[in-house]
């Protein structure tokens, strides 16, 4: 058996089932022993981000690690971005690279690097293996790294000569992974339910952890009993959607911006924070702190770093989101009276009819767009809401289009299913909707992407058209990067707030994302008004085949 022979079996054994990839002359043992075994499908892209991406999605989606290969130094360095992504998500990836012969190394050959000082900041463990017999113990580490909490990118760098190297046998035993379940202490459990339970104006801050740790059904039972409003990270972090957006408690993201955050959050005497980063802000402005002084902290979460990280805490909780989350609920379940009930119950019909009556009024907004031409963001994004089918999984990188509006409405039923940034490396979306699509092939599953993002990864396309992947990708063309009009008119800057903008405009000529697309092997139409939208969506949803929808928007 020769060590990459030997790499395989251990993923094997470890249910992994597809290994997403772009080949150089250093991965060619690799694919060369791919081509003979059967267990796995070996997904091509085009260029290291899409690669990245769609391994990153899957991940997300099916809760199993995300195998990529890339080629030496400079193939994942085209990757790094995609890796930053994945760091900040706590997305369980394995990165492998192959290595120059060691034979050669001390001449310096060409392609040849420190693959791990590259590799080492954004993952939580890196490692080159030297010996052929530590290539299995290498990728049991390596799975396990990445599955144990809080997870995480990691990566190991194989050099050519190990990987075509024989052994007559090698220690194949399968990794074990911990159940990562783990329960907060007792004591701290019982403090954190008494500030909890005696709360006037409690709150709610979760975030994607929640979903990954399948805690969306505990944190609203636990919001009801509470009358607690719960709101979701703000857009520069909001990945997961952590309950349901059905949830009459469930009031959405949090402003952008510190000063906003801190009158959002005003009202309230004691905030849960659950399963998030408190906080990750974009461009500073005063106040520096957005979470007000006079509120009682209880934070928990998996990850120790976070919790207290930025703002002192009275009671932390280290464990599960999920399993935390259940038991806090039972504890405050045991002490909470009568008359605390009775206002947690008196909170939750005014959270309510707050939640209902914001829901109209964005109706009303969602309507009045409707006929506009060219179209705005609600108009758009109205079109996409009459037409999505409950089940759909949304992967979303538009963020001057999408403006929450799907969760708002709660047109998406399933929390799990909205993939967002958090790390903000751009060209993450097309790619992470192929690989969602890869991990759940029977939902319907659109990828949100703005024009400039979209640009980043489009060789996706190849692969979508390639793979057969049946994704919808709606492509919102305002040619430009809007997001950074937006936020030099923040800061401010003076030639922005004349109007003049530096590259920042994509025009001249303009970019046929139509051609683009099906130059690529994938069928793709424009749309210039909001039925056009909701037809040609609600069309590609019914084909289950890979089909762009460029919408054209006004600027």
């Amino acid at each position: 058996m020769t060590g990459i022979e030997a790499l395989l079996e251990i993923l094997a054994s470890a249910g992994i089932r597809f290994l997403f990839g772009n080949p150089g002359t250093t991965e060619l043992p690799l694919n060369d022993t791919l081509a003979r075994d059967p267990r796995f499908q070996y997904i091509l892209g085009l260029h290291e981000i899409p690669v990245m991406a769609m391994a990153d999605g899957f991940a997300m989606a099916s809760g199993q690690p995300g195998v990529v290969n890339v080629h030496i130094a400079c193939g994942l360095g085209n990757s790094m971005g995609m890796l930053y992504n994945a760091w900040c998500e706590g997305t369980p990836l394995i990165v492998t690279a192959g290595q120059q012969d060691r034979r050669l190394r001390f001449g310096e050959p060409v392609l040849d690097g420190d693959l791990v000082r590259v590799a080492r900041p954004w993952t939580k463990w890196a490692a080159e293996v030297q010996r052929v017999e530590d290539i299995p113990a290498a990728a049991r580490r390596a799975i396990q790294t990445a599955l144990a909490p809080p997870t995480g990118p990691v990566f190991l760098s194989l050099p050519v000569d190990l990987q075509m190297e024989s052994r007559a046998s090698f220690d194949l035993s399968p990794a074990h992974v911990l159940d990562r379940r783990i329960r907060p202490p007792a004591d701290a459990l019982r403090r954190a339910a008494a500030v909890l339970a005696t709360a006037q104006r409690p709150a709610i801050l979760a975030g994607s952890r929640v979903t990954e740790a399948g805690g969306c059904e505990a944190l609203g039972r636990l919001a009801e009993r509470l009358g607690a409003p719960v709101f979701a990270e703000n857009t520069t972090a909001h990945g997961r959607i952590p309950l349901a957006p059905r949830h009459p408690l469930y009031q959405g993201i949090l402003p952008y911006w510190s000063p906003q955050i801190r009158e959002r959050l005003a009202e309230f005497d004691v905030l849960l924070i659950v399963g998030m980063n408190a906080l990750r802000l974009y461009i500073h402005q005063e106040p520096d702190r957005p979470i007000p002084a006079h509120l009682r902290l209880v934070q928990l979460d998996i990850d120790p770093w976070q919790i207290g990280k930025n703002f002192s805490v009275e009671v932390g909780l280290i464990g599960d989101p999920a399993s935390g989350l259940e038991e806090l609920d039972q504890t405050i379940a045991t002490i909470q009276d009568a008359a605390q009930r009775e206002q947690a119950a008196g909170r939750v019909a005014t959270w309510s009819a707050t939640r209902r009556a914001a829901q109209a009024r964005l109706y009303e907004e969602l309507a009045a767009a409707r006929d506009e031409c060219p179209l705005n963001a609600l108009g758009v994004m109205g079109a996409l809401a009459r037409v999505l089918p409950a089940s759909a999984a949304v992967v979303e990188e538009a963020i001057t289009t999408h403006q929450n509006v799907l969760e708002r409405l709660g047109t998406l039923a399933d929390p799990a299913a909205h993939f967002a940034h958090r790390g903000w490396a751009l060209g993450w979306g097309l790619g992470c909707a192929l690989g969602v699509k890869l991990a759940w092939p029977d939902r319907p599953v659109v990828g949100l992407l703005g024009d400039g993002a979209a640009l980043y990864g489009i060789q996706g396309l190849w692969s979508a058209a390639h793979h057969r992947i049946g994704v919808t990708f709606v492509i919102c063309n305002n040619s430009q990067y809007r997001i950074l009009k937006v936020c030099g008119d923040v800061m401010p800057l003076p030639e922005m707030a004349r109007g003049n903008y530096l590259g920042m405009d994509l025009v001249d000529p303009a970019i046929d994302f139509v051609g683009l697309a099906e130059s690529l092997g994938v069928t793709a139409r424009r749309a210039q008004n909001a039925d056009e939208v909701s037809a040609l969506v609600a069309e590609s949803l019914a084909s289950n085949e890979p089909r762009l929808v460029e919408v054209v928007m006004g600027r």
